[in-house]
């Protein structure tokens, strides 16, 4: 892999479906592939269509343009040789050739969500855009569709040839070959419709279309593609795709010939095909990102030459925004490319990706639907594809709502709201200080907010290994204390607020509310001292259930610092910051922990358990770099942050996963990207401090 250039591209359509692959358009993960539909948004997500192999016959010399990885540890790189140059913006576009030819592809994901529903957001200028893309009636408004094009500049005719390399799989696993596995193919004119049939059961309907070019069946299976990302995670590595044909291109110097995958079986009545489609496609796509953003994406005033970076990061945020359908809401995909919806994640990443570009109608509807999930208390950390039950597995999340409903009342001042979520506040409240699930509850004594289950992992430290929580944080852990501290301060606030508004007894109860609320967070405030620890200047990370201290500088002390209500003064902010930042800042975000515990892991590497076992114990997290910014507003304001961001911002423009930002990077240098290439709250909580930059 070290001659090749294996940074990573993401297309995404708001539904949960999307198309990955390299610079070098070698496959190298799983999760590398085309049409990656997800068939229940954002769920089930399904590989329909891996990619087409394409070769270029000019004056009788065919030059085939894949790259491929096989079994026996031979590269195929003959098209990556050929490749002149790649460029992210506006699509993925590659450009192959040599002296008589040159060959350019360009890759484009429609925007998905449309129909009545869509239509019916558009009216209601709810935070939803549309592709003009007709479907099947049977579809619920959701198109999965993939737009390819392919242009020739030549001295003589070229004859291109694209094979169609498909798969029925789940995007976790790959698909290896079994008799039990066929491929059903009808051919119409221009268009072919292809569906599985594995073990008896029908796979998902789809179907490509062309504007020119003969299509010849012609039924093969490639054998054992190598996956050596997966080989380094160790994973599975292995793969086999299906060919059920080929088509075949003569191209003029200056044709194009543009292609559709999309999921579905054919559709009468859809809308003429040509090779304006792509063209038009693009220029919708910029067109709803401009009505989204608007003005959101110049430049700001400290760096009026930051457009086109502020541009691309707007960009990258909305590829997290995806309509969920199980609750027929917005919600938002934590990470590309394995990730689904996360509570704790989700409320985390909202300031960024929806107050700060100013999409609030979309910030309102994820509290709404996080809010009328509340049970016992809790907000959903998750949920469910099918039915079922949330999963309300976090003590924090619940936290985070009335943290994040705060940072959103305050920027719209929509009091209407709060007095319809109010009730939720309240549910929230009486839960924690009554006690509910995983035996969440108030200290009676000093207030402050402890759990105790054994065998869970409830906070954002939250990897669990055969059984076993690998950073225990049982008791009263440090941000979550924060958190309940501010979230007591809001309260108090809001009540104080609503009983303004109401009239007679209900202004009386909410003002006497107002008052007890306060007493509580006073009471928080000086619990939170218990947290204090003078040998190190820092913040003890966790209160355990029989009261022992865990001394361990981890970056929830910063937590702590940065939220809206802070409980810990002036000197002991300056002081935590410090070590903070000797200890744990780095030029990608903060360590999970300092590099001279005895528990620190610098390298997140290895097979699956090894790297769990990493995830929290010195990893660095990129989202962490937002809470340390706005302590460090706090307690320094008059001195300048200890950060360069430029780091940070070339790897969004030019590393690991092209236009975002990773999701983790080690704790030793050089800090390597690892995990997810695109990480929702990384993205977010750098558009969030954009104005600092």
């Amino acid at each position: 892999m070290a001659n090749l250039d294996t940074r990573e591209w993401l297309l995404t359509n708001g539904l949960g479906s999307f198309a990955s692959g390299t610079v070098a358009d070698v496959r190298v993960r799983t999760y590398h592939g085309w049409l990656f539909a997800a068939t229940n948004p954002p769920a089930e997500r399904t590989l329909l269509l891996s990619h087409l192999e394409a070769s270029l016959e000019v004056a009788g010399k065919v030059v085939a343009l894949g790259t491929n990885y096989w079994g026996s540890g031979q590269l195929e790189s003959a098209g990556y040789e050929l490749l002149r140059s790649f460029d992210i913006n506006p699509v993925p576009t590659w450009i192959w050739g040599e002296d008589s030819w040159l060959l350019t592809r360009q890759l484009l994901m429609p925007y998905g969500l449309v129909g009545e529903e869509g239509r019916k957001g558009e009216e209601e200028n709810q935070d939803f855009s549309f592709c003009a893309c007709p479907l099947d009636p049977a579809s619920d408004g959701f198109c999965h569709r993939l737009l390819m094009q392919y242009r020739y500049e030549g001295k003589d005719l070229g004859v291109l040839r694209l094979r169609l390399l498909i798969s029925d799989r789940d995007f976790h696993r790959q698909q290896l070959f079994s008799p039990e596995i066929h491929f059903s193919q009808l051919l119409l004119p221009q268009q072919v419709c292809l569906q599985a049939i594995i073990s008896g059961r029908f796979g998902t309907p789809w179907h490509l279309r062309w504007t020119k070019g003969e299509y010849y069946a012609d039924a093969v299976w490639y054998w054992d593609y190598k996956l050596p990302e997966e080989t380094q995670r160790g994973l599975s590595d292995r793969e086999d795709l299906y060919s059920p044909g080929y088509l075949t291109i003569p191209l003029q110097p200056g044709d194009a010939v543009t292609l559709a995958a999309q999921v579905g079986f054919p559709n009468p009545l859809q809308d003429a095909f040509t090779t304006k489609t792509f063209a038009a496609a693009v220029q919708a796509e910029q067109e709803r990102l401009s009505r989204i953003f608007g003005s959101q994406q110049q430049g700001g005033e400290k760096n009026p030459g930051f457009s086109h970076i502020r541009s691309q990061l707007l960009r990258a945020s909305d590829q997290f925004i995806v309509y969920r359908a199980s609750i027929a809401g917005p919600t938002v995909i934590a990470g590309y490319h394995w990730f689904n919806d996360w509570g704790r994640d989700t409320l985390i990443s909202l300031p960024g990706l929806a107050l700060v570009p100013q999409r609030f109608d979309l910030a309102k509807g994820v509290l709404q639907t996080f809010g009328r999930y509340c049970r016992y208390g809790l907000i959903p950390n998750a949920f469910p594809d099918i039915g079922g039950e949330p999963f309300y597995n976090s003590i924090d999340a619940a936290l985070w709502w009335v943290e994040t409903l705060g940072l959103y009342l305050e920027a719209t001042q929509d009091w209407q709201f709060l007095a319809e979520q109010f009730p939720v506040v309240q549910q929230i409240y009486k839960a924690f200080l009554g006690g509910t699930r995983y035996q969440i509850q108030a200290d009676a004594t000093d207030g402050l907010v402890g759990w105790d289950a054994r065998g869970v992992a409830l906070t954002w430290m939250d990897v669990v290994v055969g059984g076993q929580p690998v950073t225990p944080r049982r008791g009263k852990p440090v941000e979550i204390n924060a958190l309940w501290y501010s979230a007591l301060c809001w309260v108090s606030q809001w009540a104080e607020r609503l009983s303004q508004i109401e009239d007679g007894n209900s202004s009386v109860r909410l003002a006497n509310q107002a008052q007890r609320y306060s007493q509580q967070a006073q009471q928080v405030k000086s619990s939170l001292q218990k947290f204090w620890n003078p040998k190190l200047c820092y913040l003890y990370d966790n209160i355990e259930p029989d009261d022992r201290r865990n001394s361990q500088i981890r970056p929830n002390a910063v937590l702590a610092l940065s939220l809206q209500h802070c409980g810990f003064s002036q000197q002991q902010g300056r002081a935590i910051l410090k070590v903070a930042t000797s200890s744990l800042l780095t030029p990608y975000g903060l360590r999970s922990l300092d590099p001279t515990d005895p528990q620190y892991i610098g390298e997140y590497v290895g097979n699956p358990q090894e790297r769990d076992r990493a995830y929290h114990q010195g990893t660095v997290w990129s989202w962490l770099i937002g809470p340390f910014i706005r302590a460090w507003q706090r307690f320094y304001p008059q001195e300048p942050l200890p950060f360069d961001w430029q780091p940070l911002l070339a790897h969004f423009l030019s590393d690991a996963g092209l236009g975002s930002i990773s999701e983790i990077f080690d704790g030793d240098i050089p800090h390597t990207p690892r995990g997810a290439i695109a990480q929702a709250w990384s993205v977010a909580e750098i558009i969030r401090h954009l104005p600092d930059i």
